[in-house]
């Protein structure tokens, strides 16, 4: 079991909950109006990653202006909602954008000024499904840790999302962002994790976030898998996408081609590496970390038991291995001075219509079970 240690950030006690419904501009309006002061955080935090890098105003407004357009082209309606937070926030649309689209802007920035990323300043992760084949509830388990800027503690947030025009959907998201990980009421659920290839921000493509929202939206396991293979990226990912009806497909993401991988014994596991004998002949793995070797390892390990639950699911996540570099990672200085940790432990069940998110695992046991119906109820308070 990790130690629970001092930490300059403390763990709150659960991520805010925000539900929103109507038209794309009217749920952006409730949505900022919400949890402004996390939305100013999230600016802060990549608007100062910007402003570190030295780009002045028109540098950084081309920058998200590039993003923008091929926003507007994937969606309107996602503009439209953009606008609708940056007005309930009180903040500027380009400062909205910027963070839906803060992996491709910051990493565009830093080539655009010859500044290298941190070795370790990167998006991690540990993703993992339980078929049901292997689950004790005969229920689909999805479910991942969220490696990161340990600050994002402070600006996350659980949003619904009632749609007149598609499924319902439950998201654990950055504040002011459209979508992270989550599940649908057609019982889609997607997690994402880093991964870098030599193809990388050769041209300009649909930001993550905005793929990770369209799956959200879609009504069809087919359809989800559709956005994630074929919308071109601006730089690589690794998107698992499930099904509540069974089944689930990893895809690790070159900006312009996919990679399958699928379940090997009612499992899948993905760390920050790629994988695929397929696309290691064909790309070269530009951004390896020393953890993601054993990390995928460990978790498929820790689960190496006939039937499984939610609950092993969590305990295979708080693995301690190699601590600090583990599976649950606790708050500690990257090589920029950053702070980075596990920001939150994700386990999803959509049949079941839930997910329960705990802050800062390393240093919090306790979880937050967020539903698409419900209100949000403290697993520790109901233990007790």
């Amino acid at each position: 079991m990790t130690s629970l240690m001092p930490t300059p950030i403390q763990p709150p006690d659960s991520f805010p909950f925000v539900a929103v419904s109507g038209a794309p501009r009217e749920r952006g309006l409730q949505y900022g109006k919400a949890v402004p002061d996390r939305i100013r955080r999230s600016i802060a935090l990549y608007g100062g990653t910007l402003d570190e890098l030295g780009l002045d105003a028109a540098h950084r407004q081309r920058l998200i202006g590039a993003f923008a357009d091929h926003i507007a082209r994937f969606g309107a309606h996602y503009l439209e909602e953009m606008r609708g937070i940056a007005e309930g926030a009180g903040v500027p649309l380009d400062d909205i954008i910027l963070i839906n689209a803060r992996t491709e802007v910051v990493a565009q920035a830093r080539r655009e000024t010859n500044q290298p990323e941190a070795e370790d300043d990167v998006d991690g992760c540990t993703g993992a499904v339980i078929l049901p084949e292997r689950s004790a509830s005969g229920h689909l388990i999805h479910g991942q840790n969220w490696d990161w800027r340990a600050e994002c503690a402070e600006t996350a947030i659980v949003l619904r999302v009632a749609r007149d025009d598609g499924p319902d959907f439950v998201t654990f998201v950055e504040a002011g962002g459209l979508a992270r990980c989550g599940f649908n009421q057609a019982g889609i659920a997607i997690t994402a994790n880093y991964i870098e290839s030599d193809r990388d921000y050769r041209e300009i493509g649909v930001p993550l976030v905005l793929i990770r929202r369209k799956v959200l939206e879609q009504k069809h396991f087919a359809l989800a898998l559709r956005v994630v293979a074929a919308t071109p990226k601006t730089c690589s990912n690794n998107m698992m996408v499930s099904s509540a009806e069974g089944y689930a497909i990893d895809f690790e993401c070159a900006p312009e081609e996919v990679f399958p991988l699928y379940p090997e014994d009612g499992l899948l596991v993905h760390a920050n590496h790629w994988v695929s004998p397929v696309a290691l002949a064909k790309l070269k793995d530009a951004g390896l970390l020393g953890d993601s070797f054993y990390r995928d390892k460990r978790v498929a390990r820790l689960l190496d038991k006939p039937k499984l639950t939610t609950e092993d699911l969590k305990a295979a996540f708080f693995d301690d291995f190699a601590a600090p570099f583990a599976v649950c990672r606790p708050v500690l200085p990257n090589s920029a001075g950053d702070l980075s940790a596990t920001v939150a432990m994700i386990v999803m069940d959509a049949k079941a219509g839930y997910m329960d998110v705990a802050p800062l695992p390393a240093h919090n046991r306790d979880f937050t079970r967020y539903s698409l119906h419900d209100a949000p109820v403290s697993l520790a308070r109901a233990a007790e």
